[in-house]
């Protein structure tokens, strides 16, 4: 499967929580669903889907102060006009309950890959040291081959995504 996490449009250059660079993912993305078209069984597209009181926003207080992002039903929230997305595409949206962090595609949403029969993975998207990152980590953990494609992930940068990469 590939798995596209959160290519978004409040994650792109001037959206409300910007990834520098966000926007040079989605050619590649594109690209790749076009190059392994004949061997991919599902394609999941996730989506950060807040309540807009959700813990992580900058004006609740909480642990990590992130600006009001991807606000459920708002044009924030959508996927990015330009990234292929089709109509057998699974849709996942995470972090829709306020507590929940909703980092990984995996534990805020339910068994969908499972069900789908998929073993192995090819992972892009946004952002490389935190969605990218943790659903990752979950992924290996639950057993599944996952191969992070490189050219397709971006993150806020510093030495966080660094490390991300490293650890992936």
């Amino acid at each position: 499967a590939l798995l596209c996490i959160d290519v978004q449009c409040d994650f792109m250059p001037g959206g409300s929580l910007a990834v520098p660079r966000g926007d040079e993912v989605i050619p590649v993305i594109n690209k790749l669903r076009r190059i392994c078209r004949d061997q991919l069984s599902l394609v999941a597209l996730t989506q950060d889907y807040h309540p807009e009181d959700h813990r992580r926003h900058r004006y609740q207080g909480g642990p990590r102060l992130w600006p009001t992002h991807c606000v459920a039903g708002s044009p924030g929230a959508d996927l990015v006009l330009e990234l292929v997305a089709l109509p057998h595409d699974v849709i996942v949206r995470k972090g829709t309950r306020r507590d929940v962090d909703g980092y990984s595609a995996f534990f805020d949403n339910g068994r969908w890959l499972r069900s789908a029969g998929v073993s192995r993975l090819l992972v892009a998207g946004l952002a490389t040291e935190y969605c990218v990152l943790w659903t990752v980590r979950d992924a290996v953990k639950l057993g599944y081959q996952v191969w992070v494609v490189a050219d397709a992930v971006r993150g806020m940068g510093g030495p966080e995504e660094i490390s991300a990469l490293a650890e992936m």
